[in-house]
């Protein structure tokens, strides 16, 4: 059993409130499809597809892909080991109105903290602090959609998201220099 019971803020209540009372079941639907753009065994096999093709390509390219497959890995299990710590129940366990408006129910119910989606593109986000601006801007964006589908989905609170997302970031970061992850930015 998990250590720690986290609480949501009144702005996480808030903000589950009013998703419970305004969602449809075709925004439910759509926030369900994306979702899995940021599920770990999806970004797993990505990973791992993309080291494979870059074993034969020049140091760069291996290195990066080297970075990118460990910390897929370790933001795949870094979730799991925190959620034997914290505890907290997911808002969808708390609404009956958001179920009659098509939200489903997400994973275990005292699984909410921290989001491991949100830990995944954390970590994305900020391994794309080394792209060009335009290419790193729209990874922010896609990844900033795809965790808002946990908060629609009412899987995790905004908090969970934001404390994600925050450690995803760290994480990436941590690991950067076990793999060199940004060195000679200049080399293309």
């Amino acid at each position: 059993m998990a250590r720690f019971r986290v609480q949501p803020t009144r702005t996480d209540k808030a903000i589950a409130g009013a998703i419970s009372e305004y969602t449809t079941p075709t925004a439910e639907r759509a926030a369900e499809v994306l979702t899995w753009g940021a599920d770990e065994h999806v970004l797993c096999a990505l990973a791992l597809g993309w080291w494979l093709y870059s074993l034969n390509k020049d140091a760069r390219q291996r290195r990066n892909s080297n970075h990118v497959l460990l910390t897929t890995i370790v933001t795949a299990i870094l979730p799991h080991v925190l959620k034997t710590v914290f505890t907290q129940e997911r808002p969808d366990r708390q609404t009956a109105r958001g179920h009659l408006h098509g939200v489903p129910f997400s994973g275990k119910p005292l699984d909410a903290f921290p989001s491991g989606h949100a830990i995944h593109v954390g970590a994305i986000a900020s391994a794309a602090t080394v792209l060009p601006p335009e290419k790193r801007n729209v990874v922010w964006a896609i990844g900033g959609g795809l965790v808002l589908t946990r908060v629609l989905l009412l899987a995790h609170w905004m908090s969970d998201v934001v404390a994600g997302l925050a450690i995803g970031a760290l994480t990436e970061r941590l690991l950067r220099p076990v793999t060199a992850y940004g060195k000679n930015r200049g080399e293309r």
